[in-house]
Parts: C-alpha cells; structure tokens; sequence
C-alpha cells in the first residue's frame, strides 16, 4: 500500500466509524466520510473535527481518489461506492483492519466483549488507566462523560477497545473482535442478541468460543462467572480464566445505595476494600468488579482503584440525567435487552425511592422488533411503578409472523399486575404523560436510538 494521506470512511456516521474518522483527523490524515440520511449528533461530531461528509453514497465521493478507503459493516457489496472502490481497485479496509494498523499498533490491547455492559466496563478501565497516570488510548461506543469523547489516541502502552461480536464488512463476516490481538480480555457475559445475524444462542456462543480458543495462550482472560452461557464456553475451552462474580476470585459483599452513592466492599486476591461509585446497582457493581481485577493483574495500587470508581463520572445514555424539572426525573438510558431493562429499573428504584419509576420503553433494535423476547420482556418490568411502551418510528422490513407486538407486551404486563400503557407514536405518549407525573417521579427512558428527542420535549412539557 502507497503512503496514506487521503482517507474515505464509507457509512461515516455509525458510532464506531464516526469515532475512527476523528481519531484519524486528530491524527494528521486527510478525512473524508460518507452516509445516507445524515443527522445529528454523528454529523455534528464529524464536523466538529471538521471533517467533511456527503450525504449520500455516490461514487462521485471518491473521485478526489483517496489512497485508502474504510468500508463500514453496514455497508453492502452493491453500494454504489464500494462497487466504485472494487472497480477502481482502491486499497480498502475493514473498522477493526484499520484500528490495528492506525490506532492499536504496538499497543497492549485490553479488549472488553460480552453482550451487556462492555461499553460501561471499558469506559471504566479507560478512567482507571487514566488515573494511574498510564494515558491511555481508548475506542469505545459510548461518550465518557470525564473526557466529553469517546475516544483517545494517548502516549501509553495501553489501548482499551470495546469489542463488538456484530460482523466486520461486508467481505468478512466474522466478528470485529476477532481482529484484535488483545494482552488482557474481560468477557462480562454471553446472552442472545442481534438477531439479523446470529440465528439462535449456540450461534452467538460459537463466535465467543472462538474468541476464547484464539486468545487462550496469549491473554489474561478475566470472565464473568454469574453468566451460564459463558460458563458453558468456558468448559470446553483448555484455560483458567480470572472469574468476577458469585463465588469467583474477584467478589463484592455489603452493598449499600444511599444519597445517590453506592457502596461495596470489593474481595479478591490479597484484596479487600471498600469503594464508592455514583453509578447505581449490581450490574455496574459487576463492571467495576472486572475492571479491579484487570487493574490488579496491572499492578495499579488499591487507593489509584478507589480513586478512579469514586470519581468516574459514568457515560451518557447510560442512566444518564437529562434534566429534573418540577421535582421529576427524566433519565435516558440505553437499555433495550430484557435482561439490561431488569438490571437498570432495578438499579435506578433505590436512588429514586419513596418516587415512582415510570419506565418508558421503544422497541427498535432488530433483536426486540422480532418476536425472540415477546414472553420475556413483561418479566423484565415488573420493578416499575408504570411502564409506557411506544411503537418505534423506525419500520423493518419483518415478516408479519416473526414481528414482536408491542400491544401484546402492554397486556402481559398488565396482567403481571404493574400498570401499562401502549402508543402508536412518540406524540401520544406526550400527549398522555406529563399531567399524570408528581413530584419524585422517575422517567426511565430506554431506547438504544433517538427516541424522537422524547426526553427534551417532555421536559418541555413539564410546567
């Protein structure tokens, strides 16, 4: 490949694309991005690094002929640019192709994976890194509200990644985080997820297990052990992994949450502290729990560990507070799993306590617009005090007998007892809401989108 100087990212605005565009700008490279339908907050983040996008996909974009090309995952064979870039035999690569050669280049990777909670797991390592003195590189899929980015190219030996299991591109099919070549891996947990491209849960666990066989002789691997599925995986594997959790070698006990502060005792190896977080519950209890262990595994001294988790500032779409108004909460959160909205109306109730939760939940992720979780999700509401389910804006293209119906979710959770509300658009949701808050009311927003900018309207709304 000739001198790089000119780069062109194809499907620019997806989180990871859009945060290796600015990552190479800041860099020194000439960069350049594509997408269809641009929109904020991506498109206000590329130009913030002045970066220039076009909006749409157009081979026209590639007659300033760029030394090298980077093709998105969500990018098909026949786009009209990639087809372009085959055609005029553009040298090309992959995200995760690219971070090695530009970003994680002789660089210790700690790689956080599982299917729940590694965004909030490797922004914690990236803060704790930070705190030790060790300036980390990181690349999360998350604004670490400490750095206002979610990305940092840094001067350490440490590069903390957060690996994804959906496809690289559309030429390797295989998991992104089988690129990398990680010196320490955390596996928070396996669960089903991404239902357009995994078929069923052996399929999901067939990609960790080869994580796992590929990493074997040359990581630490620390591993969540309150996950059955990864436990499965980790029995046919020949590796003695660290464990965090119930009974592992990494532990909490005495678990406090009072005044919007938690408190826990963490237990490991010659180890034995107590800690103090902003973030709520057991789950992000269990994320600081791996991160104590990599930390340990690192050399970082106790008091840098309780200094880091006290002062970490969380990232934003996770439990994040979007504004207080009238006494009512209103909190965005990213949750969309069954699994992950059972931890975090769990995990915010105590904060919020004598006040009511009011969950409010869009649908809108390939996996919960398909029928997988129709009798799964009510159980995941039941901590609530009132549960709003919205039909998201967003359509796919979903047969009719495998669509998950958001009217059925409102009858299950009514019959379980908790109050449940269904609309057919954001406005009638708005339109029902706000005069029934009270003071100490909790607005739980979930949605791995945009929601229709639900959280500032209803704030507006609020007299």
């Amino acid at each position: 490949m000739t001198k790089i100087r000119r780069i062109h990212l194809i499907a620019a605005c997806g989180t990871g694309m859009g945060t290796l565009a600015c990552m190479l700008k800041q860099m020194g490279y000439e960069v350049t991005g594509s997408d269809q339908h641009v929109y904020p907050p991506m498109s206000d983040f590329l130009a913030a690094s002045d970066i220039r996008l076009f909006d749409r996909f157009d081979p026209a974009n590639l007659d300033q002929t760029p030394d090298l090309v980077i093709i998105g995952n969500a990018v098909t064979r026949d786009n009209p640019e990639a087809a372009a870039v085959l055609a005029r035999q553009i040298p090309y690569l992959s995200m995760p192709q690219a971070v090695n050669r530009f970003i994680a280049a002789d660089k210790k990777i700690i790689l956080i994976t599982g299917t729940h909670g590694k965004t909030t797991t490797a922004a914690i390592m990236a803060h704790l890194l930070t705190v030790a003195g060790l300036d980390p590189g990181f690349m999360i899929g998350g604004i670490l509200k400490d750095y206002q980015s979610g990305f940092r190219i840094g001067n350490g030996e440490y590069m903390v990644i957060e690996g994804d299991e959906y496809d690289t591109a559309f030429f390797d099919k295989g998991p992104k985080f089988m690129h990398y070549d990680p010196f320490i891996t955390i596996m928070t947990g396996v669960e089903f997820d991404h239902a357009d491209i995994f078929k069923d849960l052996d399929h999901v666990k067939s990609v960790f297990a080869q994580l796992v066989s590929k990493i074997a002789d040359t990581s630490v691997l620390i591993a969540c052990k309150d996950s059955p599925h990864l436990m499965d995986i980790l029995a046919d594997q020949n590796i003695n992994p660290v464990f965090y959790g119930s009974d592992g070698d990494w532990t909490y006990a005495d678990m406090v949450q009072a005044d919007h502060q938690t408190r826990a005792q963490i237990q490991g190896p010659e180890s034995d502290y107590e800690i103090e977080t902003r973030l709520p519950g057991h789950h992000n209890l269990m994320n600081f729990l791996a991160c104590a262990a990599a930390a340990h595994t690192l050399g970082i001294s106790t008091a840098t560990v309780k200094q880091a988790m006290a002062s970490f500032s969380g990232i934003r779409r996770r439990q994040d507070v979007r504004g207080v108004k009238r006494g009512i909460t209103v909190m965005d959160d990213f949750a969309h799993h069954p699994s992950a909205v059972a931890a975090t109306i769990r995990a915010v109730k105590p904060f919020y306590h004598p006040g009511r939760v009011i969950a409010v939940f869009e649908p809108r992720t390939n996996t919960s617009m398909r029928r997988f979780f129709q009798d799964t999700y009510p159980a995941a509401f039941t901590e609530a005090d009132m549960v709003c389910i919205c039909n998201p804006a967003v359509k796919k293209n979903i047969p009719e007998n495998e669509r998950f119906s958001p009217e059925k979710l409102v009858s299950d959770i009514n019959k379980l007892g908790v109050e449940a509300h269904y609309f057919s658009d954001t406005n009638g949701l708005l339109s029902f809401l706000p005069s029934r808050l009270i003071p100490s009311d909790l607005v739980l927003i979930m949605s791995n989108g945009g929601f229709d900018n639900i959280h500032t309207r209803l704030l507006d709304t609020i007299e």
